[in-house]
């Protein structure tokens, strides 16, 4: 790996959950990027800043869009507001990594890419498990034929939601439900794993009576490849982040697929051919680490990351057609969506 150097100097808007438990420390765990300021109109701000060291606070966002020092500002605000301050950020000229989804709907999210393209500034939508090398250590054992041909996988993220009033989860206004929170890690995760989309799903799910929002989904899709795929996720189950792959000759199983950060950065690997032969394969790595680098250095190189535009985009139509059917009770098929034109 090249020696990092050069320091991308960030912002934070706002001092939510994730970026005071995970990202701030990330990106100083980085070794080519710099916290520079953090905003918030919560008077937390202070005190965030002054418990991680980061020299600028700003009591507003647009002051922080407007410093000459954030080079890449980080999103981590509730999910509707996503696209407002991507976009106002790319108008600043500032290179964006937003939490998922990147917005509420597929065409929220190419106003995004319109707006980062035409500013000339890189964004990325922080699916920050796929940087874990546990997963292209998945991607070399399929390849490898090791499980035989692939004709299934099996996706679930869920976890038990105890605080429910004023939780922005459970907000329908702010994108709160299940499917948006980590049903979007299991269908991402699909589509990652495979290099395929799906051409025909049905989704169902389970919506909160007070609030609006799904707390439970489960879905089936075919993909593109052949391959048959299924989803679950809720607010209302059991702790479980993992996905199983089952092939012609074997299967294996990754039961922390989305946060092997909680248990110390372990991925873990379990495979089981039809031979009888049971191995673990234990995969270390340092997931929002590594998210941040990798997207620091495409701003100190001015390359385009490895989760592209097109790749966000699809995964906000997939979406956004899963909960079309969950809400319509339909079977849909998907029209293969064209590439679009590489920028010139």
């Amino acid at each position: 790996m090249r020696k990092l150097l050069k320091r991308v100097g960030w912002g934070i808007l706002s001092t939510a959950r994730i970026a005071r438990e995970t990202m701030i420390q990330a990106i100083q765990r980085a070794g080519n990027a710099k916290i520079v300021a953090i905003a918030s109109c919560n008077e937390q701000v202070q005190h965030v800043a002054q418990q991680f060291h980061i020299p600028k606070v700003y009591d507003n966002y647009e002051a922080l869009l407007v410093d000459p020092e954030v080079e890449v500002v980080y999103i981590p605000l509730p999910n509707h507001l996503h696209m407002e301050w991507a976009i106002k950020a790319a108008e600043h000229k500032k290179h964006v990594l937003c939490e998922k989804p990147a917005a509420l709907c597929e065409e929220d999210v190419r106003k995004v890419v319109k707006a980062c393209r035409e500013n000339g500034v890189i964004w990325m939508e922080a699916f920050m498990y796929q940087f874990h090398p546990q997963h292209r250590r998945v991607k070399e054992m399929i390849a490898s034929g090791e499980i035989g041909e692939v004709k299934s996988i099996r996706s679930s993220f869920s976890f038990y939601l105890a605080e429910r009033e004023s939780n922005i989860r459970m907000n329908e206004t702010f994108g709160g439900g299940s499917l948006l929170d980590v049903g979007c890690y299991c269908i991402h995760s699909i589509r990652f794993l495979l290099q395929a989309e799906p051409v025909v799903l049905s989704v169902c799910s389970t919506y909160d009576d007070q609030y609006g929002v799904d707390t439970l989904t489960s879905g089936w899709l075919q993909m593109n490849n052949g391959v048959h795929a299924s989803i679950d996720c809720s607010f209302n189950m059991f702790p479980r982040n993992e996905y199983e792959i089952i092939g012609t000759k074997g299967k294996l199983v990754v039961p922390r697929a989305y946060r092997p950060d909680i248990q110390q950065g372990d991925g873990l690997i379990i495979i089981q051919t039809d031979e009888g032969i049971v191995k673990e394969e234990i995969v270390k790595g340092d997931q929002y680490r590594l998210q941040v680098e990798h997207f620091s250095q495409c701003v100190i190189d001015r390359t385009k990351p490895s989760y592209s535009d097109d790749e966000i985009i699809q995964q906000a139509k997939v979406l956004d057609v899963c909960r079309l059917s969950a809400k319509t009770g339909k079977v849909i098929e998907l029209v293969e969506t064209r590439k679009e034109e590489r920028e010139k």
